[in-house]
């Protein structure tokens, strides 16, 4: 589908899906690194759903990746942003993965306007990916509401 971009489409495609390539591959890290941080009675189904998402996220990096080089682009070697807050508690870990997963739904939302008309397989995919994204930051809102809190 390369051939509906145009050269300058495709270097500006090329650009988001770099980031978002960088970003799955942060949330590989971060999710790795919160599962091994959680503590405590409830560890083991935190842990699971933890190295779930980390699984996910390299899922995610690797149709990035490939996605890249499909338009003739040299996937990045770089890693997004890594913070450490020492921050390890589950609340915390929650707050900064959907801090994580709504920075990587806006680039979806980028990749889609881009290629909307253009490729309906990125345009597919974009969409794909951003209703996972908004499955996640649904999910993890959740997560951190209390028990008890509909009325």
């Amino acid at each position: 589908m390369a051939s509906e971009l145009s050269s300058a489409e495709s270097t500006k495609v090329v650009a988001i899906l770099d980031r978002i390539l960088e970003l799955e591959l942060a949330g590989l890290v971060r999710y790795l690194h919160y599962s091994f941080m959680v503590f405590g009675h409830n560890r083991i189904p935190i842990v699971a759903w933890l190295r779930a998402q980390a699984d996910e996220s390299q899922a995610h990096a690797v149709a990035a990746g490939e996605h890249i080089t499909n338009l003739g682009g040299h996937p990045s070697l770089r890693i997004g942003r890594l913070l450490e807050t020492h921050k390890h508690n589950v609340d915390e870990i929650l707050r900064e993965a959907l801090a994580h997963e709504q920075e990587g739904l806006d680039e979806y939302r980028k990749l889609l306007a881009a290629v909307t008309g253009r490729s309906i397989m990125l345009e597919e995919y974009a969409r794909v990916q951003i209703a996972a994204e908004e499955a996640h930051v649904a999910g993890i809102g959740k997560m951190l509401r209390k028990p008890g809190s509909i009325a």
